[in-house]
């Protein structure tokens, strides 16, 4: 299984709605957010000049919307077709950002909604909750965690 990434063009809209709409409206709906496709769309074009479309062994199969920031690698949202989820392949998408980060040498930052399944990957791969709200987790990831002198 061989995963590799290319950018989003603006022919990956209806994918990309039909892949949020499969990934995330349960979790929405958990939290009491708006499910409409104005919504979704609205949610999609942010920062869309981060998004990468996910291939597996050419396949299209979701969507890795990674930023660069000044003090951080942060996953905006990573997104799996259903019928591809459970197969390992989120945890080689996050390996893949961590490689991404430890070269930039910065810790990779996310947020993941309080009823998110996904929050168990993140933990497996090393990420540590460092806050919450009432909608989400805010997880980091260290390459070097800190240690007390």
């Amino acid at each position: 299984m061989r995963i590799s990434f290319r950018k989003a063009d603006l022919e990956d809209i209806y994918f990309l709605l039909a892949l949020r709409k499969q990934t995330m409206d349960v979790h929405l709906q958990a939290a009491g957010l708006e499910t409409s496709e104005a919504y979704h769309l609205s949610r999609i074009k942010e920062h869309y000049q981060d998004s990468n479309i996910i291939l597996c062994d050419e396949q299209v199969i979701g969507l890795l919307k990674l930023s660069a920031l000044e003090h951080s690698v942060h996953v905006r949202q990573i997104q799996i077709l259903p019928e591809f989820q459970n197969r390992g392949i989120g945890a080689m998408v996050v390996d893949l950002v961590k490689r991404r980060a430890r070269k930039l040498k910065l810790p990779v930052t996310l947020n993941v909604l309080l009823k998110n399944p996904a929050k168990h990957l993140y933990l497996r791969q090393g990420f540590k909750v460092v806050s919450h709200n009432d909608l989400e987790y805010q997880l980091l990831w260290l390459d070097k965690p800190e240690t007390e002198t």
